[in-house]
């Protein structure tokens, strides 16, 4: 992820820009909850979503709730057992496991 995107703990979050109103504002990636940030500026953008951040895992706390992380680690996919079969074969070739095999090349195909 480039410079399009804020971090904190275990959240991403996006920049928008409003040009109208002439202010940044964005959301928390990946969690069916809404967090939500406004700033004036990329400093203040940023303080926003990290007290967001801090807030949401504060009422997760009182309310007993596990947090949602921006991203698990865990994608399903599906494809057709022609394309698993392969998969699983060039893998067990590497001796690695799927999940490994998979995590590997899409590394490579990301960088």
């Amino acid at each position: 992820m480039g410079n399009d995107v804020l971090k904190y703990k275990d959240y991403v979050g996006t920049i928008e820009v409003d040009t109208e109103n002439k202010i940044l504002h964005g959301k928390v990636l990946g969690i069916s909850d809404l967090i939500m940030y406004q700033g004036k500026d990329l400093e203040a953008l940023e303080k926003d979503f990290q007290e967001g951040v801090e807030e949401y895992l504060d009422l997760c706390r009182e309310k007993g709730k596990e947090p949602e992380k921006s991203f698990s680690g865990r994608v399903l996919v599906r494809m057709p057992p022609e394309l698993h079969c392969s998969i699983a074969l060039k893998a067990k070739k590497q001796g690695k496991s799927i999940n490994s095999w998979i995590a590997e090349t899409l590394s490579r195909a990301t960088v």
